[in-house]
């Protein structure tokens, strides 16, 4: 199990998490901060410079889950982790990550006031100048850009608690009581079951290559449907993995069901057959895309939505789609909607037409 401490920088995640290993039995704090300080060492300037912050690298969002899991491996128990989550798919690319490997997360967001807030990064800030001084040691340069920085990460914070993380974790409002009681409020809360285990889906990642099916489903202006994953970062259409002995035409009609509530009356019409390459982690493997037709004003009121695996749908335009999809995902989009107006079927490899 993993209680994760969010919250705004200054807030007090870090001490609080430090009490709350004492207080939560063969429990152990990781702190990935220090994974991207570890990165910011290792990885070329260049990169570094194209990125405003270290949770901004795909390399660091994997490797969060890759430890926690490996030190859950070793020790087991709980694991503690005190890091500041304010994009909510980064959320969904850790959280989901966790809860591939079986790893529950219980999601606590110490929620201080603001002028607290303010006031505590002014003090560390203070505290930190006193103690180089007192050690005979020159201040640190750096000291008031980072002050600065924690200010400026103040909004960004107060809108992604509007957006999504006050109804995503147990909000704990610490700004009248020390890391020590904050602590003991989080272990009592995790004790009882009040900081509930996160509902997000548990999709194993694969162990080799797969075949997945994925369905187009359109509206009266030949928009696209499409559906935002709480488990992974980007949206995505319909659809999922193809199980042993399914037919892929099928499969995606059970995805549609499962995810949307909706049953299709045909069996969809098949539009692009790419070819993922493997790229290390992942195994690569065969998608379809199927034609699953339009949809009626009434039949996209009845759109349903599992909780723990899709938070929202909407029809979009092709040219909306590029900003939502991943790269990849948005080529295969693309093409299946021209093979979609010519009529045809296209043989694709990684996203490119052959043949």
């Amino acid at each position: 199990m993993i209680v994760w401490i969010n919250g705004a920088f200054g807030a007090g995640k870090t001490s609080t998490a430090r009490e709350l290993i004492d207080l939560i039995p063969n429990s152990t704090l990781y702190d990935p901060e220090l994974t991207g300080e570890g990165l910011s060492l290792q990885l070329p300037p260049k990169r570094l410079d194209e990125v405003g912050d270290f949770q901004d690298l795909p390399i660091w969002r994997r490797l969060v889950v890759d430890t926690a899991a490996a030190m859950l491996g070793e020790l087991g128990g709980t694991l503690v982790v005190p890091m500041t989550l304010l994009r909510q798919e980064y959320r969904d690319e850790i959280f989901g990550g966790l809860a591939a490997r079986r790893i529950s997360v219980r999601h606590v967001l110490l929620h201080p006031e603001e002028t607290i807030l303010r006031e505590r990064i002014a003090v560390r800030e203070r505290r930190e100048q006193l103690d180089a001084t007192s050690a005979g040691q020159p201040a640190d340069p750096a000291g008031p850009a980072r002050v600065q920085w924690c200010y400026d990460h103040i909004e960004p914070y107060l809108a992604a608690l509007t957006r999504w993380i006050r109804a995503d974790a147990l909000v704990v409002d610490n700004s009248r009581i020390d890391p020590g009681r904050t602590a003991h409020r989080i272990a009592e809360a995790v004790r009882t079951g009040e900081a509930s285990v996160c509902e997000i889906v548990q999709t194993p990642e694969p162990a080799a290559e797969t075949l997945a099916a994925g369905v187009l489903l359109f509206d009266d202006q030949d928009r696209v449907l499409l559906v935002d994953p709480t488990y992974k970062p980007g949206w995505e259409f319909p659809g999922g993995v193809v199980e042993p002995g399914e037919a892929p035409a099928r499969a995606g009609m059970r995805e549609v069901a499962e995810e949307l509530g909706i049953a299709l009356e045909r069996v969809p019409g098949l539009l692009v057959v790419d070819w993922e390459p493997p790229r290390p982690p992942g195994f690569g493997g065969l998608r379809l895309i199927f034609d699953g037709g339009r949809l009626n004003g009434e039949e996209a009121e009845r759109i349903r939505l599992p909780g723990s695996e899709l938070r929202d749908w909407r029809f979009v335009g092709e040219r909306e789609a590029a900003h939502l999809l991943p790269p990849n995902r948005y080529e295969r989009l693309r093409w299946a909607l021209r093979a979609r107006e010519r009529g045809t079927v296209l043989n694709m490899e990684a996203g490119v037409p052959i043949g």
